[in-house]
């Protein structure tokens, strides 16, 4: 009985990750705005500072700006900037991570 329990636990642990990213998707029916073209401010505060730019964000009416940032790189990792994916449920955001290298 103990070895049942045991294999329900690994396989439940292994598709944890499947069952968190397949939570709700948000479909968005109105294409976004064309990206801004900005004039980063204020200067890059140290050398190695990354720039994580701006983007469009639904909030339930309307497209609204959310402003970029600068911030701190992190080892042994490159920033992957996030998109608007588009298909036939409509307009879904794609959030920016940071990749392994």
């Amino acid at each position: 009985m103990k070895s049942k329990k045991n294999v329900f636990l690994v396989g439940a642990l292994l598709l944890l990750p499947l069952l968190l990213e397949a939570g709700p998707r948000l479909y968005i029916k109105i294409k976004p705005p064309a990206r801004k073209v900005i004039v980063i401010k204020p200067a890059r505060p140290h050398r190695n500072a990354i720039w994580i730019g701006g983007r469009w964000h639904w909030n339930g009416k309307a497209y609204l700006w959310k402003k970029g940032y600068w911030t701190h790189p992190r080892k042994g990792f490159v920033w992957v900037p996030g998109h608007w994916n588009h298909n036939r449920h409509g307009w879904r955001w794609i959030d920016g991570h940071w990749k392994r290298v």
